[in-house]
């Protein structure tokens, strides 16, 4: 839908002081079952990734590359649920949608950034299982501690430099749409609804980025898989196939999850949004892949599952 000129009677981004989030329901007892709900999937995320946290820093034994991504991956989880879910359940339990300006700006800030951090981590993350299946003799060269630091830094950067220019560019339009953001938390979408500049140049530039960041990110992805598909059907022995799909199934299972989420949540036919198909699939694309994570990687990694029980055995 076309966007007018902004009428001078309208506020600009300098008079909004606050923004107004969607609430998940309209009822006292609702808004109570909904804090509930969130507290429970919050508790249950940052338990289990503060579990693999844990066990990846207390036993030596899985001081390897692979756990060492998936300790950046917890982080970044627990960054990310962090960032949308306590102030919804705070708005939930104290029956209010405000979130001031500066808040807004920064939840779309730390969002992006984990979020982008994520998403590059996960292909540098396939780019290890890659190089352990299909090149096993030259792992320790191509993926040492120096180039999983670097590796690391990479994605944590790629993720920061994405925040920086879409939160710069999103706050930097005049709003005169008002300040009712329709979505839970701080979206740029929701954001861009209110503004009423016809200068979209800077966000242009700035979506050409990020698009083309994921784009790059996802053919990587998609051809290392290829290459490790390739690589586990020509194995002669079944216990090596099965060895080499235990280490490739939890994170093909984590991508998908993150990628299909988000892909239907940007890419989804206009034909059938609605505020609450909108707030749902926000939901499901922001709050679910943290908590399931833990889950995912923990189900079929046995070295994972027995130091988690003797850590829990012996607290």
């Amino acid at each position: 839908m076309p966007i007018s000129p902004c009428p001078k009677q309208m506020p600009n981004s300098s008079s909004v002081s606050e923004f107004l989030l969607l609430a998940f329901a309209d009822t006292r007892e609702l808004q109570l079952l909904h804090f509930a709900l969130f507290l429970g999937i919050y508790l249950s995320a940052l338990l289990g990734n503060g579990l693999i946290l844990s066990a990846v820093a207390c036993d030596h034994r899985l001081h390897t590359p692979m756990y060492f991504f998936l300790l950046n991956l917890a982080l970044l989880d627990l960054g990310c649920i962090s960032t949308t879910l306590p102030k919804a359940m705070a708005n939930a339990l104290w029956d209010t949608r405000a979130i001031s300006y500066q808040g807004c700006a920064a939840q779309v800030f730390l969002f992006v950034f984990l979020m982008s951090a994520e998403y590059s981590l996960l292909t540098v993350m396939a780019y290890d299982r890659y190089v352990a299946i299909c090149k096993p003799l030259h792992y320790g060269s191509l993926v040492g501690s120096r180039a999983c630091a670097q590796m690391a830094a990479a994605a944590w950067g790629s993720g920061f430099l994405n925040a920086v220019l879409q939160t710069a560019c999103t706050f930097s339009l005049p709003l005169c749409q008002g300040n009712a953001v329709d979505q839970f938390f701080c979206e740029i979408p929701q954001i861009l609804k209110l503004s009423c500049s016809d200068d979209y140049l800077r966000e242009v530039g700035a979506l050409v980025f990020s698009v083309s960041l994921a784009f790059v990110c996802f053919v990587f992805i998609v051809l290392s898989y290829v290459q490790i598909f390739r690589a586990v059907l020509r194995m002669p022995s079944e216990q090596g196939r099965h060895k080499a799909f235990s280490m490739c199934l939890p994170h093909l299972a984590v991508v998908s999850l993150f990628i299909s989420t988000v892909m239907f949540a940007y890419l989804k036919p206009p034909s059938i949004s609605s505020p609450f198909l909108d707030l749902v699939v926000a939901f499901l694309y922001s709050v679910l892949p943290p908590a399931l994570n833990p889950l995912i990687y923990s189900m079929r990694n046995q070295e994972l599952k027995a130091t988690l029980k003797k850590l829990i055995l012996f607290t």
